[in-house]
């Protein structure tokens, strides 16, 4: 019954994180969008009241007319429309599946055992969670240190845009140092994720209520405040795609299996920022198809660096044919022996049978290229490693999926039985 519930709050939740996510970001791409297609107004009262721009518009049957002001206008409605609550909702969503999902089993799913870095790869669970809980502080405190310092006045925008390309690739390295495959990925979109609503909450929003308390006091707002977010804002809509890809990433095993997971990370997050530049500059009546030409070479030098070793895996298979043909052995040297744990041979042959196929280095299955979840069971080390987690999947019947290996109820009870 606790495993149900988990289960069904892990859904509520992630259905409450997509809904809020949807939202934000739709809101978020339709107001870019909105700003870059802005008009100067041709009525000449609109002029006089300070419209800066305007844009008109069809949908669901009826016309909008959209108009932008360059200062205040002359009054201000009581049910001024604000747009926060979707970004906060969307994060702290986020953060309790983060939680639910990741934190409560830091051993299993935050340490990275394969590190090489020692004292990552010692870490304990509690240890993992702090871990992760100050890179998601330092990635916010360093990212809005670089915005302050670089361009306090919005004048070096280039600059500061390079300083944060290096930053979010630093992130990506570090990240696949310090935590297992999955959820360094997830980690890396979460930094994105909460800059972009610590955007909202420190600098967009506050700066806002600033211009309009100036507006009701009758006084001229600060021209800066308006600036600094337009410049938060316009970060967000960069960060959008590249987010959106490291959050459903957890589902394709091959990249952050990847040797270079961390290189498959940064080249999808500037292929992210490229496509999404070639929509921003269209929304102006630009259309610049280098940036899609750009994006699709940063994917397909993605494919390159995410794809298995075949090269290596051929250059293997003709050493072993040329020492078949001039007769040489090819058993491996032997090396000292290891001591490996025992697995009981009914829950070893339960494992080989059903669960091999699909969880190994190398699967044999043909929907996958790497291990699902990067779960390999190639080594007993690594069955004990993960032994609560194939225990809770196979006795619920979840694993095998669909049960296309025909896993029968007594082989569920040793494995259930072994695991406890």
């Amino acid at each position: 019954m606790e495993a149900f519930i988990l289960d069904f709050g892990n859904l509520m939740l992630r259905w409450l994180h997509v809904i809020a996510a949807i939202a934000w970001i739709g809101e978020s791409i339709y107001f870019v969008m909105l700003d870059n297609s802005l008009k100067p107004p041709q009525d000449e009262n609109c002029k006089r009241k300070g419209v800066f721009g305007e844009m008109w518009a069809v949908h669901g049957g009826g016309f909008y007319h959209n108009q932008k002001y360059a200062t205040s206008p002359g009054t201000l409605p009581a049910d001024l429309h604000w747009s926060f609550w979707k970004s906060y909702t969307t994060w702290l969503s986020g953060f309790a599946l983060f939680v639910i999902l990741y934190m409560v089993n830091p051993e299993f799913y935050l340490v990275n055992p394969d590190s090489s870095w020692k004292w990552a790869a010692e870490l304990s669970g509690w240890q993992a969670n702090v871990v992760a809980l100050l890179f998601l502080v330092f990635g916010w405190v360093v990212y809005n240190e670089l915005c302050k310092r670089i361009s306090p006045n919005m004048e070096r925008d280039g600059m500061l845009s390079i300083a944060v390309g290096v930053m979010v690739v630093v992130v990506a390295y570090l990240s696949t140092q310090l935590f297992s495959g999955r959820a360094a990925f997830l980690l890396t979109g979460a930094v994105m994720a909460t800059a972009m609503s610590a955007n909202v909450f420190f600098w967009i929003i506050p700066g806002q209520r600033r211009m309009v308390n100036a507006m009701k006091a009758g006084e001229e707002p600060n021209p800066l405040d308006g600036k600094r977010g337009k410049q938060r804002s316009v970060h967000n809509t960069y960060f959008t795609l590249p987010v959106v890809l490291l959050m459903i990433s957890n589902h394709y095993a091959f990249a952050y299996t990847s040797a270079q997971a961390w290189l498959v990370m940064s080249l999808l997050i500037f292929a992210g920022a490229v496509i999404r530049q070639f929509f921003v500059l269209k929304h102006t009546g630009r259309t610049e198809p280098g940036y899609l030409v750009t994006g699709g070479v940063l994917v397909l030098l993605t494919v390159w660096a995410a794809a298995p070793t075949v090269g290596a895996q051929k250059e293997e298979s003709q050493v072993a044919e040329s020492q078949a043909n001039t007769g040489a052995s090819t058993e491996p040297e032997v090396e000292p022996e290891v001591s490996e744990p025992l697995l009981a041979e009914d829950v070893g042959a339960a494992i080989e049978q059903h669960c091999l196929g699909c969880h190994s280095k190398q699967p044999e299955h043909p929907g996958f290229s790497a291990p699902p979840a990067g779960f390999a069971f190639d080594a007993v080390s690594q069955i004990l490693s993960h032994q609560a987690k194939i225990k809770e999947v196979v006795a619920n019947g979840y694993m095998p999926l669909g049960n296309t290996t025909n896993m029968t109820k007594e082989e569920r009870e040793v494995i259930k039985n072994w695991a406890e």
